[in-house]
């Protein structure tokens, strides 16, 4: 397990902001010893909490053309065929994975490819699980073309706590199946939309590992 890229910065802040609060309560303010020992623990167990934010566990990958693998740890809380109006205009087959603020951040390609298309959108910070983050949040958009000719779309979505929002891809990259293309600080959600008839292997309320969990095989 190591700490990811992303983390660093505001894990150097929040230490010395938490070891500068902590030495005010035990040299500069006149606070009983069991309110300086409670505050401690406070910032320590706070501290932890950040930590774990940021962690990007190493794993082997196993790549397979036809396979869609999980872009993000979370929990599968959309499967249905739903209207894609950014990119295809048409009918495609939606999943939707929750990524709450005890997992994995890191965001990885679902597919092997060229990256066709990636747009980043400013907007709001409804609720993650809000029928209109989809379309009017904080979010990226990005395609990706297999060497078939099949295109994926994954968008990244921030949510009400999750407002930063990072990509590492760009229009004619290549990305590998299970890389990583982007991050999304404390969470939010993960749509992916995929040609009509792929194969879901996965249900509403299944649980997903980024890079590792089959959530889709494609038939073209």
């Amino acid at each position: 397990m190591t700490l990811h890229k992303e983390g660093r910065k505001i894990l150097f802040f929040s230490l010395i902001i938490f070891v500068g609060v902590f030495f005010l309560f035990e040299y500069a303010l006149d606070t009983p010893t069991w309110v300086n020992n409670a505050v401690l623990v406070a910032l320590i167990v706070l501290y932890l909490v950040i930590l774990q934010f940021f962690r990007s566990p190493k794993f082997i990958i196993n790549k397979d053309e036809k396979h869609v693998l999980a872009p993000a740890d979370g929990k599968v809380v959309v499967i249905e065929d739903t209207e894609e109006q950014e990119y295809f205009k048409g009918k495609r087959k939606q999943i939707s994975i929750f990524m709450s603020p005890v997992n994995v951040h890191v965001n990885r390609s679902p597919i092997s490819g060229v990256v066709k298309f990636c747009k980043y959108h400013a907007g709001k910070y409804l609720v993650a699980w809000h029928p209109k983050s989809s379309t009017e949040n904080e979010r990226t958009t990005i395609v990706v073309e297999t060497a078939n000719g099949v295109e994926v779309l994954f968008r990244q979505i921030a949510g009400a706590m999750a407002r930063r929002i990072k990509w590492y891809v760009n229009e004619g990259d290549m990305v590998e199946q299970g890389g990583e293309f982007g991050f999304i600080k404390f969470g939010s959600r993960v749509d992916i939309y995929l040609p009509l008839d792929s194969e879901v292997k996965v249900n509403i309320g299944d649980k997903t590992k980024g890079g590792r969990t089959v959530i889709a095989e494609l038939k073209s």
